[in-house]
């Protein structure tokens, strides 16, 4: 794709984008290398890294593979040091990398609620703090953090997930109000159900049903759908959006009372 000119959307960013060795973070990795980004695909499996790293290389991408462990700082500095010996410098990070969670307030675990926001908030945190000193000093870059409509609103069971990505919501606008001036844009997309082979595994048909019936479009949505919100706010086309939390949920969020009174 192209913006007016011959050249793809993110012709030779170099973007980092953690837990991509499947899922979304892989979607987002293989359309930034179709729209021209060098990619460095990290994860907590090395393997699952490398063999995206490898896909995109296959594809005609240029890519790395890399093991990240998000809430560890000495391994996000190996990795973003490896990053700029390789490439000289970090244009993008896309904070991907989280896990999931679905216990009642009532059942859920000291250690489960701090496991959630050490990986999903912490872990942000972390990588967003690390790729935004490299960025000011470098002269500018894009922070997306992904976060979730779990952040947004009520759901059973999300207490430590959604008061999580709750968080990375709120860091993503002081991280924007912050940096913006030192010409680092930070910005969010905030997922709705995507089919993934997580939520494949993980969902169960009463939950399938709820999303469903609060969902306009009637659908989950897919991980590609995802990866070209992310192409946006990586671009130069999303130049004046700044603290900006992108839903990206078929309507979940904007959907009220749905319903059909047709006889």
């Amino acid at each position: 794709m192209t913006n007016g000119t011959s050249l793809p959307r993110l012709h030779d960013k170099v973007a980092l984008i953690t837990g991509a060795g499947q899922g979304i973070g892989r979607e987002i990795a293989l359309r930034f290398m179709k729209e021209g980004a060098r990619v460095i695909v990290a994860d907590l499996n090395e393997q699952r890294a490398s063999a995206v790293a490898a896909e995109i290389a296959a594809a005609g991408g240029n890519a790395l593979g890399l093991e990240i462990d998000v809430t560890r700082p000495a391994m996000i500095s190996a990795v973003i040091a490896e990053t700029l010996r390789r490439y000289s410098r970090l244009d993008v990070l896309v904070n991907n990398a989280g896990i999931g969670s679905n216990e009642p307030v009532l059942e859920l675990s000291l250690e489960e609620w701090e496991r959630n926001l050490r990986v999903n908030l912490t872990g942000t945190f972390l990588c967003a703090q690390a790729a935004a000193r490299v960025m000011v000093k470098q002269g500018g870059g894009r922070i997306i953090n992904i976060a979730s409509i779990s952040g947004q609103r009520g759901g059973v069971g999300r207490a430590a997930y959604g008061a999580a990505k709750a968080g990375v919501i709120q860091l993503t606008r002081v991280m924007a109000v912050e940096l913006a001036p030192l010409g680092v844009g930070v910005n969010a997309i905030s997922p709705g159900p995507i089919d993934t082979e997580q939520s494949r595994g993980t969902h169960t048909p009463d939950t399938r049903r709820a999303y469903l019936d609060r969902i306009p479009l009637k659908r989950y949505g897919r991980g590609a759908e995802i990866a070209a919100a992310a192409v946006f706010l990586a671009s130069d086309d999303s130049s004046f959006v700044v603290g900006h939390i992108l839903n990206v949920d078929g309507g979940f969020d904007a959907a009220g009372l749905i319903f059909n009174d047709k006889k």
